[in-house]
């Protein structure tokens, strides 16, 4: 791979992102990958309707990570005041383990940094990830201790074990140039 660029989704690019969202999130395809949530989940992890909100939502942006032409990376970026909300990483699962979620995750806080000035930014991950958890703190995000539920409501899944929960992660962002 090249090195890789990034830029704002537009709506044109809303069924892509879904693909390679539920590539990396869901289903044996997502198992290539070490960030996969198919022990825990079936289904789908988002929509069409759902990105398509994400990128018109004047306080979000969805920063894709491009090789070439094709995206491999997305990741979903919501302004909370003086924090950011980020959500739905994915590096396409054959991909991971070359340094591009490094590189990419590090692109999206310098996004919020400069186009938002925040000076926090977090996250959500399950608490049964206990993998992904570390690989976070590896890059200077720290456990909070705040829990958040799963959302059971959300039709487009089926948990298949019980007591999914959320752990909240958060980074103070240093400020950037």
């Amino acid at each position: 791979m090249s090195s890789p660029t990034f830029r704002s989704a537009r709506l044109d690019d809303a069924a892509a992102i879904v693909a390679l969202v539920n590539l990396g999130y869901r289903g044996d395809a997502s198992r290539a990958g070490w960030t996969t949530e198919a022990d825990y989940l079936t289904g789908k992890r988002t929509d069409e309707s759902e990105v398509r909100g994400l990128i018109a939502n004047p306080d979000s942006t969805v920063l894709l990570c491009i090789d070439g032409d094709a995206i491999v990376g997305s990741v979903h970026l919501h302004r909370e005041g003086a924090a950011a909300y980020l959500g739905m990483f994915v590096v396409r699962p054959d991909l991971q383990g070359r340094g591009i979620g490094k590189r990419f995750l590090s692109a999206a806080e310098d996004t919020v940094t400069r186009s938002w000035q925040s000076t926090r930014i977090y996250m959500t991950v399950i608490t049964l990830r206990t993998e992904l958890i570390a690989y976070y703190e590896r890059r200077g995000y720290r456990r909070t201790g705040r829990f958040e539920p799963f959302p059971i409501e959300d039709k487009r899944s089926t948990a298949l074990v019980d007591n999914l929960r959320f752990e909240v992660l958060e980074k103070v962002l240093a400020p950037r140039s």
